[in-house]
């Protein structure tokens, strides 16, 4: 980013206590005069110099109490992953919903809204997309960011808030298979674009992709680059671990053709595409 950026004294991080959540409290650490840490429970591992206030997402008294005073969150919190409809619906529906509104009643200025793949996993692995694409959620969990994307926007152009949408790959230390070699993005790429979402002087809401600078990534992620991004990282240096490591897994028919992968082939009843067209 060039020139003046939004400031951010007090930023919160939900779902702290989860595997992304862990890896941002370390590298936003000191980056923000506070940084307010938050999630169901007590993280095990809480430094004695972090700052946490508990709260149940679905509990609008308690978001909206959370929220008093903070600047920007970084949205994490929720249902990570697929689960029955009841599960998904509290912690990633209602959830989401009373963080936006708690964000509009309290004055937060930012929201970066942890989206997911996982939004558009029925595209086909050979086609390229961008944002513009239509949503193809490969399951609940996938229904569920997708209906965040578009709270998002709601809320951007109704109340003004901020709202940066990062439809994240999959966040680790390198890529674990192949499908991770397109999607994989490193903590520090990730944490540029959280940055990016919470002190961009211009930006209304944008959805991006969370992704690093893959060779072999399936989406084209203009809208981030256009907001400053330019990803440290690159899959290709992991390429002989993350191919060694899925020769030794099954075959998925289902999984292996679609983007979001085995969220895709959990619970299929087809039609798998004809593939020879």
């Amino acid at each position: 980013m060039n020139g003046k950026t939004e400031a951010m004294d007090t930023v919160l991080i939900t779902g702290a206590a989860g595997g992304i959540g862990r890896r941002l409290r370390q590298l936003l650490k000191g980056v923000y005069p506070r940084l307010l840490l938050s999630d169901r429970e007590r993280p095990n591992d809480l430094g004695a110099d972090e700052e946490f206030m508990p709260a149940e997402l679905s509990d609008r008294t308690q978001v909206e109490n959370l929220l008093q005073g903070v600047d920007g969150v970084i949205h994490l919190g929720g249902r990570a992953m697929e689960d029955d409809w009841e599960v998904i619906h509290q912690a990633n529906i209602v959830g989401c919903h009373n963080l936006f509104e708690a964000a509009r009643l309290n004055g937060t200025r930012r929201v970066v809204f942890a989206s997911s793949n996982h939004a558009i996993g029925f595209y086909p692995r050979h086609q390229m997309i961008n944002v513009d694409h239509k949503v193809r959620p490969d399951s609940r969990y996938g229904v569920s960011k997708a209906f965040g994307e578009a709270l998002g926007a709601f809320y951007a152009e109704k109340f003004g808030l901020g709202v940066l949408a990062i439809r994240i790959g999959n966040v680790d230390d390198y890529p674990v298979d192949e499908r991770r070699l397109s999607i994989w993005i490193s903590p520090r790429d990730l944490v540029q674009l959280m940055r990016i979402g919470l002190e961009h002087p211009e930006l209304r809401y944008e959805i991006v992709w969370g992704a690093s600078g893959n060779a072999r990534g399936w989406w084209d992620n203009e809208p981030a680059h256009r907001l400053g991004y330019r990803p440290d990282d690159r899959a290709e240096e992991h390429t002989a671990r993350a191919l060694a490591a899925q020769a030794g897994r099954p075959a998925d028919p289902v999984g292996d053709y679609f983007q979001g992968g085995e969220f895709c082939s959990m619970e299929f009843a087809g039609p798998m595409p004809d593939t020879e067209a």
